[in-house]
């Protein structure tokens, strides 16, 4: 067998190539498009799967230097950190905490969900939790960034299945939304008596003009501010891993300390933010560049070869995971955001994020809301729990249950 290994900089060029060519099959294949795929998923999978055939014909292996995937996946999580803020949380009104904690609620069930049924599947609980809350509600970046930490403890399959598990979760969680809010809506006569101006939503004016301020145009001197930022709290962050490890908590992922420095800079800046203000706007395309860069070096190393012994149990622990959500929404989410419409169309969202990622929640509310009414509730707090607190809160509890299971 032909052995191909790649340094440091050709592996972030393969990463940056596989990436483009996933950007484009996107635009062409309208599954994909459909099914929010993210592109460094498309590309890196393809790789994989010719790695995967390469290999079993015994022709060429590839390896490659993981030192940026690491560093891009601490920078991604760091950026993460810098959205815990405290302001914006308040801004969002009861019902985005409402909302943010019954989230919070559904990331112990999968978890607790995957270990339970670990011991008669005959898998390694640590590996089972990877098809819980690690690659549900967290999705590829969660998957792809948490993995490492569970093979570093022995458990080698851990990557490949967690990465298997968030794609899986993309598509289920973008197939069941739907449904789950027409039953609801139909069932209990939601409709009737709905207004559609919203006005009774109990969101301000105030909060709207907060979320719907312009940020201004990104700017050369406020995104070199932006990457400093990250930079330090990577820093710093080791400060709190080391602190970490002195009291017995080595097992936590590398990436908590500088988020939890970017958070403490993030609430910092926003109760002095007339004297100086985190670069957010900016920050975010760094995440974003970030979690392309680093998914796509993931993906392209994915070992799909690992997923054959494993296909039946972790088959039974995405389908649990399916009906785990589908009947938390049905009778947690339903009910505790009010079990009218809004409750119903948050319900699709809470499926989509819940499952897979927040464009795919989006995409649920959306597709239910042109056949019935228009939501102002779900498209203002499925979004803002989503895109900026869920990320922070599930790498924290999946921290916790991988330092009590190992």
């Amino acid at each position: 067998m032909f052995e191909i290994k790649l340094d440091m900089i050709q592996s972030i060029g393969l990463a940056i190539i596989l990436l483009l060519i996933g950007r484009k099959l996107r635009v062409k294949i309208k599954f994909l498009e459909k099914y929010c795929i993210p592109s460094p998923v498309i590309g890196g999978f393809i790789f994989a799967v010719m790695t995967f055939i390469l290999r079993q014909f015994n022709i060429a292996s590839f390896t490659f230097d993981t030192t940026l995937q690491t560093f891009f996946m601490t920078m991604f999580f760091t950026s993460v950190g810098f959205n815990a803020s405290y302001k914006v949380l308040k801004a969002g009104g009861i019902k985005v905490i409402v909302f943010l904690l019954v989230a919070s609620g559904l990331i112990f069930i999968q978890n607790i969900g995957a270990i339970a049924l670990s011991k008669p599947l005959g898998i390694d609980p640590l590996l089972a939790l990877m098809t819980g809350s690690t690659a549900m509600t967290g999705g590829h970046g969660t998957a792809a960034s948490i993995a490492p930490n569970i093979e570093h403890l022995g458990i080698t399959t851990a990557s490949s299945v967690a990465i298997a598990a968030a794609t899986f979760g993309l598509i289920s969680g973008s197939m069941v939304g739907g449904p789950v809010a027409k039953r609801l809506i139909e069932k209990y006569d939601l409709l009737k008596g709905y207004i559609v101006d919203n006005s009774n939503t109990g969101i301000s004016k105030q909060e709207e003009e907060f979320f719907n301020k312009n940020e201004g145009i990104l700017n050369g001197e406020r995104f070199a501010t932006a990457f400093f930022m990250i930079l330090l709290s990577m820093a710093f962050g080791t400060l709190f891993n080391y602190l970490f490890k002195k009291i017995g908590l080595d097992s936590l992922p590398y990436y908590l300390g500088p988020m939890i420095v970017a958070a403490i800079i993030r609430n910092a800046t926003d109760s002095i933010e007339n004297i100086v203000s985190s670069p957010i706007a900016e920050i975010k395309v760094i995440e974003n560049i970030a979690l392309n860069l680093f998914l796509s070096m993931a993906l392209m190393s994915l070992r799909l070869w690992d997923l054959i012994d494993l296909a039946l149990p972790i088959t039974v622990l995405l389908l649990a995971q399916v009906i785990f959500t589908i009947l938390y929404t049905r009778y947690v989410t339903f009910y505790i955001m009010g079990a009218n419409y809004d409750a119903a169309v948050i319900c699709a969202g809470h499926c989509g994020f819940g499952m897979g990622a927040t464009p795919n929640g989006m995409t649920n509310m959306e597709t239910v809301c042109n056949k019935y009414e228009y939501s102002k509730m779900a498209f203002f707090v499925v979004p803002l729990v989503g895109a900026l607190f869920i990320d922070f809160v599930n790498v924290t509890i999946i921290s916790g249950f991988i330092s009590y299971l190992r």
